[in-house]
């Protein structure tokens, strides 16, 4: 089994499928990294087939993004860490007085595109969709796999998947009605 050839099919995808579930792209792309480092040291036990790789490695990433997330769940975050025999001033006043110093941003409303008010819509619309709804969606769209792919990631029957892909079209459709144009 070549590993780059099937790196090449499956990365974009994958990582398309990843951000659409949430993850950032930086954070995507570590995941996809992570995922055919594990398939490149299990290459002599995988079968040479497009198919059974490609489902593997989406298992392998929805586990790691899902480790990724319990294990950010613990970590603690401090607003400001100081030495309390410092009288220098704080972290945070440093900060702030480093951001007032910076040239002020020329953004106008203008530069705000129609492409990005489509990805804050469709981001938002994702996130109302229930997890279930938006793992089949994604996976089928984004993702470009296969309903029976999808149905043995899932370990759901292929109907079932189907349905699912079905209702987030329609709740897609019915967050979304505003944005409907007729020609």
């Amino acid at each position: 089994m070549n590993i780059e050839e099937q790196y090449k099919k499956i990365a974009p995808r994958l990582t398309n499928w990843l951000v659409a579930s949430g993850s950032s792209y930086h954070e995507a792309c570590d995941l996809v990294q992570n995922t055919f480092l594990k398939i490149w040291r299990m290459r002599d036990d995988l079968r040479d087939d497009e198919s059974a790789v490609s489902g593997l490695a989406f298992t392998i990433a929805r586990n790691l993004r899902k480790n990724l997330a319990r294990d950010n769940a613990r970590l603690t975050f401090v607003g400001e860490i100081r030495d309390p025999d410092d009288d220098s001033g704080s972290m945070t006043d440093n900060l702030q007085s480093a951001l007032d110093t910076r040239q002020p941003t020329t953004t106008s409303t203008s530069d705000t595109s129609d492409v990005e008010y489509l990805r804050r819509r469709l981001t938002e619309a994702f996130a109302k969709l229930p997890p279930i709804l938006r793992e089949a969606f994604t996976l089928f769209q984004i993702g470009e796999m296969s309903i029976r792919e999808i149905a043995n990631q899932t370990g759901v029957s292929e109907n079932l998947v189907k349905v699912r892909i079905f209702r987030a079209k329609e709740k897609l459709r019915e967050i979304l009605a505003d944005l409907h144009v007729t020609y």
